[in-house]
C-alpha cells in the first residue's frame, strides 16, 4: 500500500473520530432503562385529570367512585378512557433522556424539543400533590415524542403511542353508553310511536314473563322482547351532535319523536327519544330531560319500531316449569304422567308412552306458530269457531309448589274448535283470544291414548326370523333363511332372489321397524287408505311358529306410506318409512 493511500485512510479515520465524539458530547440521549418518569403517581388516589390543548381545556374529576367531565361540559365521563391514560402513565419509562448539563448546550431548548407550544398539557391532581406533563414535539424518525415533568430539568424520550391515550376534543372522554340496562331496574316498557301510545308491556313478578297490557291484556313474546332488549345493551352513542337546550327539536325528529321508549319501575323512569334517521343509518336521539343530542345506529332500535302482533307470543304455552301431566278430553278421556325416571306413562289404560312421540308431543306444544284470528270473543261469539263445544281439551299441569295448592299447578287448558280449510281453531281456556293453527300441527296433538302407543311393532329381532311370505295381486312366493345373509325360494314357490346381503338388511329393518305415526285403527278403514286383498303383504315367519303381517297401502306423505298391522288381535293402520318400504319392493321378491 503507498503512503498516499494510507494517510488517505488517516484522514477518514480521523474524521470518523471527531462525528463519533461530538455525537456523544452533544446529541446523545442517555439510555434510561427501568426506571419510571412518575414512580409517585398512584391512579387509584387520583382525583382530576386536566388536558390543555391550545385553547381547550378538557377536564375530569372523581366523583362518588366515577368519572364525571366539568370542562367543556358537564357530563358523565368514559371512565375506562381516563383510567387507560394514568395506567399508561404510571408504567411509563423513557426509551432516553436528555438531562440537565446536556440540555445547558441547546440555546433554544423549548423551541427544539416542542415546548415552547407544546402538543398538550397533562395536569394530574393526586391527594396533596401535583403532576404537570407537558408533551413536546416529535422526534426525527416520528416513532417518539419528547415529554417534559414540569420542575424536574431533565427532558425524557417516550414511545408516541401515548398521544393515543390524549384526548383530541371534548367528545373524546364523553361516556358513549346512551343506555346501561345492566345497572337499570325496570318491570316496565311502554313504547310510543309519534306521540301516540303504541304498546306497554309488563313483566310478571311470578314468573318473570312479559305480558302486554295495552292496547289489550295479552301474553307477550319473552323472545323478541328478551332480543329487543339484547340489542340496546351495546347501545353507544357515535356522535355528539348538539348540547344547546335550544336546539330545533323538530328539525331532528323529536318533536314529537318518531320513537320513545320509557323505562320504568315505581316512580323510577327513563324515557329515550328516538328522531329521524340520517343517510349513515344514524338515527338522532336524547334522553328526556337532557339537552344532548346525539346519534346512535338505528339497527339497534328496529325491533321497537314493528307492529303490536309482532310483540305478541307467537306460541299456545310458554314453560316456566316442566309438564308432570297432561289431560286430554278427546275421542277418549285419558291422561299421560311424568314418571320418577323420566318417562311417560299413559292412565288409565297404564301402558308407556313412545318417548318419541312425547317428544314431538311436547314440542308441538310449545314450538306450534299461532294465528291471530280475534283478539276479544265473548261466550256468544265461541260457537263461530266451534268452541262452544269443543272436540278437545289439554290441560296442561306441572308439579304443585305444594299439596295444598293444587290450582297453582296449572299452566294452560287448550280447548280445540272447529276446522276450517287448512286450519283449527283454539283457544287458551285464560284467554278471550281466538287463535288458529294448521291443520298439519294440529295432527301432532294426540286425541286418543292409542295414538302415543309404542311405535315398535314387534317384540323379536331379526334372529328369529326362519322365513317369509310376500303377496301381491293374488299370487304368493315364499322364502326361506337358511343361515345369516343365505336365503332361498321355498319349494313350490316361484321369485327370484336378486342379492341376498341387501335382502337380510331388509329384514333386519322389518324386524326392528316403528311406525312414524299411528293413524287408526279397525279393519273398517282399510280401504281409505289403499289397502285392498291386492296390496302388497309381506308376512315374517318365526321359528317360533307365530307370524307377523304388513300390508301396504297408499302413500302418506313424501316420507311415508300407509300400512296395516294385526297386534294383539286388533288391526291398526299406521305411517310406515318409505325407505325400508323402498327396500321391500328392491329386495324382496315381490311379483
Amino acid at each position: 500500500m503507498n503512503s498516499r493511500a494510507t494517510w488517505r485512510w488517516l484522514l477518514v479515520a480521523a474524521v470518523l473520530s471527531i462525528a463519533v465524539f461530538v455525537h456523544h458530547r452533544f446529541f446523545r440521549k442517555t439510555p434510561v432503562a427501568a426506571i419510571k418518569i412518575l414512580p409517585n403517581l398512584k391512579p387509584a388516589a387520583v382525583s382530576s385529570v386536566q388536558v390543555q390543548l391550545g385553547q381547550l381545556e378538557i377536564r375530569a374529576d372523581r366523583t362518588n367512585g366515577g368519572w364525571v367531565l366539568t370542562r367543556p361540559i358537564s357530563y358523565p365521563a368514559e371512565a375506562l378512557s381516563i383510567e387507560m391514560l394514568l395506567k399508561k402513565l404510571k408504567d411509563l419509562s423513557p426509551a432516553a433522556s436528555i438531562d440537565a448539563a446536556e440540555l445547558k448546550s441547546h440555546s433554544k431548548a423549548d423551541e427544539e424539543f416542542g415546548f415552547a407550544s407544546p402538543f398538550a398539557a397533562v395536569l394530574i391532581e393526586q391527594e396533596t400533590n401535583r403532576v404537570h406533563l407537558l408533551l413536546g414535539g416529535r422526534t426525527a424518525p416520528g416513532d417518539q415524542i419528547y415529554l417534559q415533568v414540569v420542575g424536574v430539568d431533565s427532558i425524557y424520550v417516550v414511545d408516541i403511542n401515548l398521544l393515543k391515550l390524549i384526548p383530541r376534543s371534548g367528545d373524546d372522554w364523553r361516556d358513549a353508553s346512551f343506555l346501561d340496562l345492566r345497572s337499570l331496574a325496570f318491570n316496565r316498557i311502554a313504547i310510543t310511536n309519534n306521540g301516540k301510545l303504541f304498546i306497554t308491556l309488563e313483566r310478571d313478578p311470578a314468573n318473570e314473563l312479559w305480558r302486554m297490557v295495552n292496547p289489550s291484556v295479552l301474553r307477550a313474546d319473552a323472545t323478541k322482547i328478551g332480543q329487543a332488549l339484547e340489542n340496546l345493551k351495546p347501545l353507544r352513542v357515535s356522535r355528539f351532535v348538539s348540547d344547546d337546550p335550544k336546539s330545533d327539536l323538530e328539525g331532528f325528529g323529536l318533536q314529537p319523536p318518531d320513537l320513545e321508549l320509557a323505562f320504568s319501575q315505581g316512580t323510577n323512569l327513563v324515557l329515550l327519544q328516538f328522531g329521524k334517521t340520517n343517510e349513515t343509518n344514524q338515527v338522532f336521539a336524547r334522553r328526556y330531560g337532557q339537552s344532548t343530542i346525539v346519534t346512535v345506529p338505528s339497527e339497534f332500535i328496529a325491533p321497537w319500531r314493528t307492529p303490536v302482533n309482532d310483540f305478541r307470543d307467537p306460541y299456545l304455552v310458554a314453560l316456566t316449569r316442566p309438564i308432570e301431566s297432561i289431560e286430554v278430553r278427546g275421542q277418549e278421556s285419558f291422561s299421560v304422567r311424568r314418571q320418577e325416571n323420566g318417562a311417560w306413562q299413559v292412565l288409565p289404560q297404564n301402558f308407556a308412552a313412545d318417548a318419541g312421540l312425547m317428544k314431538d308431543f311436547l314440542a308441538a306444544l310449545t314450538t306450534v306458530r299461532i294465528e291471530f284470528v280475534q283478539d276479544v270473543v265473548t261466550e256468544a261469539g265461541l260457537p263461530a269457531y266451534g268452541l262452544s263445544s269443543p272436540s278437545c281439551r289439554y290441560l296442561l299441569q306441572a308439579k304443585p309448589d305444594n299439596a295444598a295448592a293444587a290450582s297453582n299447578s296449572v299452566i294452560a287448558e287448550l280447548v280445540i274448535g272447529s276446522q276450517k280449510l287448512n286450519r283449527v281453531y283454539v283457544r287458551r281456556a285464560d284467554e278471550n283470544s281466538v287463535y288458529a293453527i294448521s291443520t298439519n300441527d294440529f295432527a301432532r296433538f294426540p286425541a286418543a291414548s292409542w295414538q302415543l302407543r309404542d311405535r315398535r311393532l314387534w317384540s323379536f329381532n331379526d334372529e328369529d326370523i326362519a322365513g317369509a311370505t310376500i303377496r301381491k295381486d293374488g299370487k304368493a312366493c315364499q322364502i326361506v333363511r337358511k343361515e345369516r345373509f343365505k336365503w332361498s325360494i321355498a319349494v313350490g314357490s316361484q321369485g327370484i332372489i336378486k342379492d341376498e346381503i341387501p335382502l337380510e338388511e331388509t329384514m333386519r329393518g322389518l324386524a326392528q321397524v316403528k311406525a312414524a305415526a299411528w293413524v287408526g285403527r279397525g279393519a273398517q278403514e282399510r280401504a281409505r287408505y289403499g289397502l285392498t286383498d291386492a296390496s302388497l303383504q309381506v308376512t315374517l315367519d318365526l321359528k317360533n311358529g307365530e307370524k307377523a303381517t304388513v300390508q301396504f297401502g297408499s302413500e302418506a306423505s313424501p316420507v311415508t306410506v300407509y300400512a296395516g298391522v294385526t297386534l294383539e288381535g286388533e288391526f291398526w293402520i299406521i305411517e310406515f318409512p318409505w325407505l325400508l318400504f323402498r327396500d321391500v319392493i328392491n329386495y324382496l321378491p315381490v311379483s
